[in-house]
Order: C-alpha cells, then structure tokens, then sequence
C-alpha cells in the first residue's frame, strides 16, 4: 500500500550549495537521505514531495553547513500481510515468478502458484498449468496475495506471494 507521510526533521546544507536556491538544495540534499530508504514505521520511501524549509538556518562549531528545519511529504511504499496486489510478470525460472510491484519485485515461489501442479517449461520460459492449457509467462500481470514479508541484511525487503487462493491468478486479457 503506498501512503503519504508528514515529515518533520531537519536538512543539512553543505558549504558549496550556498548559492543556490534554498529550497531546490534542500530537496535534493532530503532525496539523497530519505529515498529508497527503509523505514520500520512507513515503509520504502519512494519520493520526497511538497519541500517547506525554514530560511533561517544553525551553524554547528566545527562544521560549514547550514542546518534548517524543514517540513516535507514522503511517499512510502507500506506492504502489509493478506494485501492483494497486482503485477506484472518480470521473470520466470524453475522455482517461480518475479512480479513487479512498483518499487519493490515480489516472489511466487512455485508451489504457491496454483492448486494445480504447475511445471516449469525452459524452452519458453513459462510455467505451465493443467497439463499445459493454461500458461504464466513474462508479460503475464497477476493478482496474488501476500504471504510474508522479510527483512534480508544486504538483500533488502523482501516479499513473498501466493495465487492459491480463489480469486487470485493470471488476470485474462479481454479482447
């Protein structure tokens, strides 16, 4: 689930942006901090939005940056457990399917994909289901649920799916 989150803390503003504007600066130096961090509260930050910061500024002995208070809205990536989601296929492989969901990718590990025994056929590239009248291919968008939701040090967040639910599976293209 994405959010908007309000934020209050404060920017710091090196010594060889001083000449530039105030407010583009602090919006860049708040991106290079907040964004595509992960936070234990709000989620992934995806993007800093609606940058208000004070015009007056502190000095800290020992360091020629500015420090100024500033107000600012956070777009967060907050995946919850038993959220459905949908996505588009990025990958197939032997031991299931990579979905984009935004700014993270989700795992359908095969097991998960359907109540039927899917198998994994490398010569396209694809999982094939029901003895192959049904298939999940890249390209392919999906509706799944999520299942879990891990933390991996070096590897990120990480988010597992599941299909086996009714209602879940390959969304059909109408034509």
């Amino acid at each position: 689930m994405f959010k908007l989150i309000k934020v209050k803390s404060v920017v710091r503003i090196p010594p060889d942006k001083f000449g530039r504007p105030l407010d583009e600066v602090s919006w860049e130096e708040l991106r290079k901090e907040y964004e595509g961090a992960l936070t234990s509260n709000a989620g992934l930050v995806v993007a800093i939005l609606d940058v208000k910061v004070s015009e007056y500024g502190r000095i800290i002995h020992g360091d020629g940056a500015t420090y100024h208070d500033v107000e600012f809205t956070a777009l967060t990536f907050d995946p919850f457990l038993k959220e459905v989601v949908e996505g588009e296929v990025l990958n197939v492989t032997e031991s299931g399917i990579f979905i984009d969901l935004g700014p993270l990718d989700g795992f359908i590990y095969i097991g998960q994909v359907s109540d039927e025994r899917a198998e994994y056929d490398s010569s396209r590239q694809a999982l094939l289901l029901k003895g192959g009248k049904k298939t999940i291919e890249k390209g392919d968008v999906v509706k799944a649920r999520i299942y879990n939701i891990g933390l991996q040090p070096g590897k990120g967040l990480r988010i597992q799916l599941t299909m086996r639910q009714v209602g879940l599976g390959k969304i059909e293209k109408e034509e």
